[in-house]
């Protein structure tokens, strides 16, 4: 008997509900609709303001604002540095910085040979500290003889000669003072070793790379280094890379905050 109540409370549901009410008129005078239109329209565009400009947007401005202030205000002059100066005045590398990007190229003629390096400050954006490296409390006394940089650059070398086909490429590990080098690469063509495009690095994957480094007969790896300081890519070489590094990072940091707050604010 209960599923026949339950039938028939819901066929009544379904009348009552089916049974259209019915609604005395009501009529909107032509000045009322206009007001209602018209508050509409309003609220609206307060709305739409709003939206555009989020009730963050002001504090964000001036974090970012805050955050400039202080970089500017730490910021070494706006001259070159020391190191920069004695970097230029020595006249044995051609520094190419685009700003906005995130690589740095040297480049420098030895002979017959053209030698470019390269470099990405997006290294010093990543390098976390190893705590395996970490110093313990009774190691400050030996803290002066370590380097300022510790953090590794990953630094490419390429060698063309003016005369000669092919190129050779080094891919090394600039940290603490020193090029560590992975792999010497040979390319019989030099435009194929040399050119910065998907298509060649995509030809370049599939080509044999060279022998790790480490794995050369002890006196090869000498000589090869022998080879490398006499053009060049020595300890003076390795100190620069990661100071310049820490040099740009800020000038595209201070302008990225620039950029970002005009943006907000805009």
């Amino acid at each position: 008997m209960s599923a026949i109540r339950a039938l028939r409370q819901l066929s009544l549901s379904s009348r009552a509900i089916a049974r259209p009410a019915r609604i005395a008129p009501f009529r909107v005078s032509n000045v009322v609709a206009s007001r209602v239109s018209l508050s509409a329209t309003r609220a609206f565009s307060v709305s739409a303001r709003r939206f555009a400009e989020g009730s963050s947007d002001v504090v964000l401005s001036q974090k970012l604002a805050e955050e400039l202030k202080y970089e500017k205000e730490a910021a070494v002059e706006s001259a070159d540095p020391e190191f920069l100066k004695t970097f230029k005045e020595q006249g044995v590398w051609q520094i190419e910085d685009t700003l906005g990007n995130d690589e740095v190229t040297l480049t420098r003629k030895f002979g017959n040979e053209n030698i470019r390096l390269m470099f990405s400050i997006a290294d010093i954006q990543t390098a976390d500290e190893d705590p395996e490296y970490e110093q313990e409390e009774g190691d400050d006394a030996n803290s002066e003889d370590e380097p300022i940089h510790t953090y590794p650059i990953r630094s490419s070398f390429s060698i063309t000669k003016t005369n000669g086909k092919g190129s050779i490429n080094i891919d090394t590990m600039c940290q603490e003072g020193a090029f560590i080098i992975d792999n010497i690469s040979f390319y019989p063509d030099a435009q194929l070793g040399t050119e910065l495009t998907a298509e060649a690095d995509w030809k370049r994957r599939g080509l044999y790379i060279g022998p790790q480094f480490d794995t050369l007969d002890v006196a090869v790896q000498e000589e090869f280094e022998k080879y490398l300081q006499e053009r060049g890519i020595n300890e003076n070489l390795a100190m620069f890379i990661p100071e310049y590094s820490e040099f740009k990072e800020q000038k595209e940091y201070v302008r990225w905050l620039d950029n970002v707050k005009n943006f907000v604010d805009a």
